[in-house]
């Protein structure tokens, strides 16, 4: 029996402080557990069994014997899961000590066949990185770095609870390039409060000042019960109106059109098509991954599945021999049919392709027919050949598109 390559992902769920916007499964003052967070991080990634996967029960019905318990007994190299990427994110993975994170990639490789090419990224907060730790990620074999820069003006950065200045994110990719990553990617937030266009077309400016190879750019969204949306509520904040963050998206596309970037995804630019980011390229595609860490997710072809979320109980479950998955569920025919279409659609330069959905689903593309005419029909998506994709207007309202493929 073959193992599939798949991608790795270890979530890191600490951070020094919790911006005001942010619902991620993340904690603050809980760094008295980050190293036995690492050593049952470590312990599940050596144990993994890819030959086992979880049945459709919680963790706690079956907690023995399921993905992540009992030491793997296959050795050989047909049983090794190939890992074409690992993710290290978070939370801040770059508040671990480089011993740790060295500590966490040895157990990667102990357990994974790693591509010799293997796209290998750490996400960075700025203020949380230093030039020496930067060349020990180097010199373990990190080369791609993901800075959290979200803002260049420090009023925006103390408005969503940002931890860091504007100063630092420049220092950090300072840093990063004397360290040796040629691959950076910064990310950035829009319609942030007060943010007007004229500013984040300077934002744009000063991003690419910083000679990045890949930008991620969002748009702000309100979580519902984090403190920045109980602000908006009781009318402390103000945010940019919905035509606002439309221009400011169409304003990123031709900036960074004008530079000479690959807009590949709804909300990614790479400099190149070698930039582009092919560990979040097999979310979209709706290949393999395997999560590890408090809160992970994987995906293994079938089945879905989670880790429980706190890193007490992650730690726990871990201690005791049990698998820390909490919750999985098998796709359907359909709920896979349905995800091909808007995490393909995503994906802006090739969409959906005909030939490549029947060969996933022994379906054609025609089972969404009205759907798709619909949508073309309002100038949403287009067709490319053998492949329908979303047009220019179609990315603006990409959410209204994709809502007409859910089952």
């Amino acid at each position: 029996m073959s193992v599939t390559a798949a991608g790795v992902y270890i979530h890191i769920p600490f951070c020094r402080s919790r911006c005001n916007y942010c619902d991620f499964n993340t904690y603050a003052g809980l760094d008295h557990l980050i190293d036995a967070h690492v050593g049952a991080l470590c312990a599940e990634i050596e144990r993994f069994d890819p030959f086992r996967v979880p049945r459709d029960a919680p963790a706690g019905e079956n907690a023995r014997g399921s993905a992540s318990s009992g030491v793997c007994s296959r050795d050989d190299n047909a049983s090794r899961p190939r890992a074409l990427t690992i993710y290290i994110g978070g939370g801040t993975p770059s508040i671990l000590g480089s011993e740790q994170l060295a500590r966490i990639l040895a157990s990667c490789r102990a357990r994974f066949d790693v591509a010799e090419d293997a796209e290998i990224t750490v996400e960075a907060n700025p203020g949380t990185v230093s030039l020496d730790g930067l060349r020990a990620l180097r010199r373990r074999g990190v080369n791609r770095l993901s800075l959290g820069v979200q803002s260049l003006d420090d009023a925006l950065l103390r408005s969503v609870g940002r931890a860091h200045t504007a100063q630092e994110a420049r220092a950090a990719c300072a840093a990063a390039r004397a360290a040796g990553f040629d691959n950076l990617s910064l990310d950035f937030i829009y319609g942030l409060p007060e943010q007007s266009v004229a500013h984040w077309r300077e934002t744009l400016t000063q991003a690419l000042a910083l000679q990045p190879q890949h930008l991620s750019l969002y748009a702000l969204t309100l979580e519902e019960g984090t403190p920045l949306a109980q602000r908006v509520a009781a009318g402390a904040v103000a945010l940019p109106d919905d035509d606002t963050v439309a221009d400011m998206y169409a304003l990123a596309e031709d900036v960074l059109e004008q530079a000479g970037f690959l807009h590949y995804e709804i909300s990614n630019w790479a400099s190149s098509a070698a930039t582009v980011a092919r560990h979040n390229m097999l979310y979209w595609q709706r290949r393999p991954y395997y999560g590890f860490g408090a809160g992970a997710h994987s995906f293994d072809g079938a089945r879905r599945y989670a880790n429980v979320a706190h890193p007490r109980d992650y730690i726990a479950r871990l201690l005791a021999g049990q698998s820390p998955v909490a919750e999985c569920e098998t796709v359907t025919p359909a709920a896979a049919r349905s995800e091909t279409m808007f995490l393909g659609l995503r994906l802006l330069v090739q969409g959906v392709s005909e030939r490549e959905f029947l060969a996933a689903h022994q379906q054609p593309l025609a089972v969404f027919a009205s759907q798709i005419d619909e949508l073309i029909a309002q100038g949403l998506l287009e067709r490319c050949g053998d492949a329908v994709r979303l047009t220019r207007r179609g990315r603006l309202l990409s959410n209204q598109v994709f809502i007409q493929f859910l089952s």
